[in-house]
């Protein structure tokens, strides 16, 4: 039997090493669920919303708050969230932050006013910043094994690039046969699960961090990234020179600047550079921002050009998201377990990139009338398969060789990089969209098929512009990265110390 690293004290279940080893796939089950319970919400009310606002009676431009509140908490407080689990335990952060989760949807299921959905959407992001982190750091913690670990993070992995997808299915179908309101309810049932296997399966951990939180880190990164999504997501509405948006904008540039160089002099930062400067994690931290630069706004526009262009209803329009999701989810399981221990992340995650970068491209060609067979299916499977091969080793060598105590800081990173991206990308692309709309009606009688090409043409831009980011993103893969990720010192200390006895 090869030798494991003793797992660290936030990682296990009840017992030791040989009750991890009994239970790790269903600690994985049980994480997993947090994590598509969390991709979900960032989709699964996307569909729900005509009806929300039917219901509350709040207009269109109100309406982009219900998905903007939860990205600017759930973004901005990542990095906290990712501390705050390594100092206090994995095991009771991921508990009560699951929880509280539960807790704030029913809230927002209940919700009998615009304002107290909103707030309940921000509650959602404020547990999930913390859940989420907790959750990868436990995988991270719990799967040592190379073999093993590459399987987990191929499932990890897919479940994260499926889970928005399967989000639209499940918006659609819980939307047109329920209600709105149990696209928020529905989450009760995934956190009472999560919650109860977490407290049978992990054990009582206590962290071996001592150090203080880093109170000026963490009100200056969580600042600088609220202002940041809070900038973009008011452009989008309004105008990229308005005072608000600049004022954002430029108070976030200076706050970010403020927080790295407080990381450079601090004694215990939030941020240990140290996490980000190795090569493959600072290239796996750059490819999910931009891989959720460019997914967030493609989900929304294929929303609205199935459901608008092409008069799909909800449950339609997510079902037509299922090849997509079946692509990824293989595509990452072989490629984490069985590529990239041969080749290192570099030539899987480029290929990714391209991969998708050409779906986006074939995405670009989409007219008012075509078919779903001929036309958005092949581009959806290449895109599937694209981001398959790039989420699982993205995420797994973004984790990889952390020392135990930083595993929460870089898995709030992950969550933090893709969200992030994601929600600057929405806003992105959504005015680029809107604006190449305007241009085309210009001049044009405003007729109800003008309309709807001058529509298709505002998603078609910004199909290409993803398809650039895409290919940016395999050229920079190419540079940033490199081999197989070190592993933490402390780990290999660790497994020299067990050499001697191997050999008796």
């Amino acid at each position: 039997m090869p030798q494991h690293p003793t797992p660290s004290p936030g990682a296990g279940v009840t017992g030791g090493r040989d009750s991890v080893h009994a239970r790790r796939w269903w600690i994985l089950a049980v994480l997993g669920l947090a994590q598509l319970m969390i991709v979900l919400d960032i989709t699964v009310v996307n569909i729900a919303l005509p009806s929300a606002q039917r219901a509350l009676h709040f207009s269109n431009n109100s309406r982009e708050w219900i998905v903007t509140a939860y990205a600017l908490a759930f973004g901005s407080l990542l990095l906290a969230g990712g501390r705050i689990g390594d100092l206090f335990g994995r095991k009771r952060l991921f508990i009560a932050s699951t929880i509280g989760f539960a807790v704030a949807s029913t809230v927002g299921g209940a919700a009998q006013s615009f304002g107290m959905l909103v707030a309940a959407r921000g509650l959602q992001g404020v547990f999930a910043a913390l859940m989420a982190p907790a959750a990868l750091s436990l995988v991270t913690t719990t799967f040592t094994d190379p073999r093993e670990r590459g399987t987990a993070f191929g499932i990890w992995g897919g479940i994260g690039g499926a889970g928005a997808a399967v989000g639209l299915l499940l918006g659609g179908l819980l939307t047109q046969d329920l209600s709105w309101r149990w696209t928020l309810f529905v989450n009760l049932a995934f956190a009472i699960i999560a919650a109860i296997g977490a407290a049978a399966l992990l054990r009582r951990d206590v962290s071996s961090a001592r150090e203080p939180i880093d109170i000026p880190g963490t009100l200056t990164a969580t600042a600088g990234l609220f202002a940041l999504v809070y900038g973009f997501a008011y452009a989008q509405n309004h105008s990229w020179g308005s005072s608000t948006t600049v004022a954002c904008l430029v108070a976030a540039a200076l706050l970010l600047a403020v927080f790295v160089a407080i990381q450079i002099r601090a004694a215990h930062p939030l941020l240990p550079l140290r996490v980000v400067l190795d090569r493959n994690r600072g290239g796996s931290y750059l490819v999910l921002g931009i891989v959720g630069l460019g997914t967030f706004g493609v989900f929304l526009f294929m929303t609205y050009y199935l459901q608008q262009t092409n008069g799909y209803s909800p449950s339609r329009t997510g079902i037509s998201f299922l090849p997509l999701s079946a692509a990824v989810v293989i595509a990452a399981a072989i490629a984490n377990a069985r590529v990239v221990p041969r080749t290192g992340p570099r030539p899987v995650i480029a290929a990714g990139m391209a991969l998708a970068a050409i779906a986006m491209g074939l995405l670009a060609q989409l007219g008012v009338h075509s078919s779903y067979a001929a036309h958005l299916l092949p581009a959806l499977l290449v895109a599937g398969v694209g981001l398959g091969l790039v989420f699982a080793p993205a995420q797994d060598f973004a984790t990889r060789g952390v020392e135990p105590g930083d595993a929460g800081v870089a898995s709030g990173l992950v969550n933090a990089a893709y969200q992030v991206g994601g929600s600057l990308g929405l806003a992105l692309l959504s005015t680029l969209a809107a604006t190449a709309s305007t241009h085309y009606l210009a001049g044009k009688q405003p007729t109800p098929a003008v309309i709807a090409h001058a529509a298709v043409h505002g998603y078609t831009t910004g199909f290409w512009w993803v398809a650039g980011f895409f290919a940016a993103g395999a050229l920079l893969t190419g540079v940033l990265m490199h081999g197989r990720a070190p592993r933490p010192a402390s780990q290999t200390q660790a497994e020299a110390n067990l050499q001697p006895a191997s050999a008796n």
